[in-house]
């Protein structure tokens, strides 16, 4: 059973690290989280060497005294497990905790985060540590969630130390049933002579003289994220014996630049899904990058989800950290809420003077409140106090786009037909054109169920067992619209390729048969019949029972498919053989999405994003304007635009850069 998060409405604060400032600084914290409308704060992340400056010997003085005081002003604490940053001392009397890298170098501590996955000495003191903070905050009335560790994997997802590979053999025993010939098996080990003939002779894939084993590679991937996991668990189950009814969360990092763990197993572990999302200063249409994370974070919460750490400005770890423009810190964060977010949160509270992140923005600047951040920080606050009845409502979705880390891995892995491919950058070009449409938008496993879909589109799934790709061929036909991209469904589960032709598992469902890859150069394209063109990839497509949508038009496959549609029991199935330019990808993503059936979310100008959250009596549109241009959107005759209070009968108005949040009763 979950455990609910009980502070109520939005909740809405940010990591709090009073341990950075002389304790008369406190006071003016409270007062001015107040003024701001803070109501829960993220509390020791980075203390440990501060609650145990020696090994069995805690202080928690300065804990007690913060928690007393965010309880008498009436606001809640997300209390840490402070894991993530082992204190020096312990690093002194364990060496051995360190982590190795890929190269075989021992990494030193001095940062975060610089500890092995696999160490038995850290794993004990972390679970004491987390012991200790459980049996004496477990019962204190600020304590509202605990927050376990802290972006797992951030920095240490792989360690290539003999203490790794000693876990990482027990975990491949326990996944091949203690059979060495079933791992040999999965991983082709008769190419190359890579053939083991004894658990102990195999390594993780340290660098090698020429390509390593892919399978060895996806394997050690799995584990990686396995292993950290299995800390949380363990943390987690010391937190719960203490205080049963307290739920707890880690935050996640769904977000572009991220990849090192398989969400979809974590996500069941957490009683509440919590996630950090930084923008890409070189991305000029974040919003779109934004739009995807939370609609990601919400299908593996399975409903409302917390932004646990965004920024109000600048970052300071990108090599230009770009400053929000203006109305975009409340943009970002009212678009997390329309995506699911039932708490906005931010690195940190007050701007760090000292240390590695003095550069990063903060919700309390080093200009203080006489600052544009500030005056941003409490008008946000009064927006999400104004929103609180949205908490709890739900997305509705009939798209759904296939996400799996494993395929992402094993796509991503050398020796591709293509080192052009990226998993993130195919998602994200078949999701942009059902964002500017305003088109709902949830992200499944290939195994989940999909019977309440009516359009599941597959953009990037090389790898898919057959459970997975059985589930896909159903929908479509069962009566559902299924699209596939190029180079899915190559390889099983174990990174084999799938022989008798591509799409490997989607061939019959597709209705068509690749016998030879053409992948194209950077910066080639083929001509599409119908004047857009495709880059990126093209093959060989032979129907088999599909036709054709549009072909090749130049190149040396010119006349062959590259775009087909096949007729699939009650349902269909497309098949997109190359990634076609922006306008044409969208015009063939409307087609399919209108031959189902799927509209957008409501109608809207040009640059006008439209989201929905389905509450119990009422939905909620969001409607964010991103144009340099006022909006009108036709509302309900008897809606209200809750940020403004106001009525707004049958037509909202937003501002150029502004954002408008309509009730419309049902």
């Amino acid at each position: 059973m979950k455990r609910e998060l009980s502070v109520p409405g939005i909740a809405y604060g940010g990591d709090y690290n009073p341990e950075q400032w002389p304790e008369e600084v406190w006071a003016e914290d409270m007062r001015l989280m107040r003024e701001a409308g803070v109501t829960m704060v993220s509390v020791g992340i980075f203390s440990w060497a501060l609650l145990e400056p020696s090994e069995g010997r805690y202080d928690f003085t300065l804990l007690d005294r913060v928690l007393d005081l965010l309880h008498a002003h009436g606001i809640a604490a997300d209390l840490a497990t402070p894991t993530a940053a082992p204190p020096a001392w312990f690093f002194k009397a364990r060496p051995e905790a360190l982590p190795v890298d890929k190269g075989g170098r021992g990494l030193s501590y001095g940062s975060r985060q610089t500890f092995c996955p696999s160490s038995p000495a850290y794993r004990a003191a972390a679970l004491r540590m987390a012991g200790e903070i459980a049996r004496r905050y477990a019962d204190h009335p600020a304590v509202a969630m605990w927050h376990v560790h802290n972006e797992y994997g951030c920095h240490n997802a792989e360690c290539y130390c003999d203490e790794s590979a000693a876990a990482f053999r027990r975990w491949l025993r326990a996944r091949y049933a203690d059979d060495l010939a079933a791992l040999n098996d999965a991983w082709g080990t008769r190419f190359w002579s890579q053939w083991y003939y004894d658990w102990d002779e195999i390594l993780p894939p340290r660098p090698t003289g020429a390509v390593p084993n892919p399978t060895h590679q996806l394997d050690w991937r799995r584990f990686c994220s396995d292993e950290l996991l299995s800390l949380y668990e363990a943390e987690r189950e010391v937190l719960l014996e203490a205080a049963p009814s307290v739920p707890a969360t880690t935050n996640f990092m769904v977000m572009y630049n991220f990849d090192a763990l398989d969400y979809w197993r974590w996500a069941p572990k957490l009683d509440v899904v919590s996630n950090d999302h930084y923008l890409q200063s070189a991305d000029p249409e974040s919003e779109i990058d934004i739009a995807l994370s939370g609609d990601l974070v919400r299908s593996l919460a399975g409903g409302p989800w917390l932004l646990m750490e965004h920024s109000t400005g600048a970052v300071n770890w990108q090599p230009v950290n770009r400053a929000k423009g203006p109305g975009e810190l409340r943009r970002n964060a009212l678009a997390h809420v329309a995506r699911g977010a039932d708490g906005i949160a931010y690195f940190q509270w007050r701007a760090a003077k000292a240390g590695a992140e003095q550069w990063h923005s903060a919700m309390l600047p080093h200009a203080g409140t006489d600052s544009q951040i500030w005056r941003d920080v409490v008008r946000l606050g009064a927006d999400l106090k104004a929103l609180a009845e949205v908490r709890g409502s739900v997305g509705t979705a009939e798209v759904a786009i296939v996400w799996d880390w494993n395929s992402r891995w094993a796509m991503e892995l050398p020796s591709q037909p293509s080192g052009e491919l990226r998993f993130q950058d195919l998602v994200r070009a078949w999701y942009e054109p059902l964002w500017r449409s305003g088109v709902a938008v949830d992200f499944v496993r290939p195994d989940a169920d999909l019977s309440g879909y009516r359009v599941v589109l597959a953009p990037s799934l090389y790898l898919v067992d057959d459970a997975g790709a059985a589930n896909l061929a159903s929908f479509a036909s069962d009566g559902g619209t299924l699209a596939v991209g190029f180079h899915s469904g190559a390889v099983d589960e174990n990174c084999h390729v799938r022989l008798g032709g591509y799409p490997g598992a989607f061939r019959e469902a597709l209705g068509v048969r690749t016998d030879e890859l053409f992948p194209l150069l950077p910066g080639e394209s083929v001509g599409l019949s119908g004047g857009g063109t495709g880059t990126l990839w093209s093959e060989r497509v032979r129907l088999s029972g599909a036709e054709p949508v549009a072909s090749y038009t130049t190149g040396p496959l010119t006349g062959v498919p590259a775009v087909t549609r096949h007729a699939l029991g009650t349902g269909a199935a497309w098949y997109l053989a190359t990634l076609p330019d922006p306008r044409t990808l969208a015009e063939l993503l409307g087609r399919i999405r209108k031959e189902a059936g799927v509209e957008p979310v409501r109608s809207t100008p040009r640059g006008v994003e439209a989201v929905l959250r389905r509450g119990a009596e009422a939905d909620y549109l969001f409607l964010i304007n991103h144009s340099d241009r006022p909006a009108h959107v036709a509302v309900a005759p008897d809606a209200t635009e809750l940020l403004s209070g106001k009525p707004v009968p049958g037509s909202v108005s937003v501002a150029a850069g502004e954002t408008a949040v309509v009730r419309e009763p049902r």
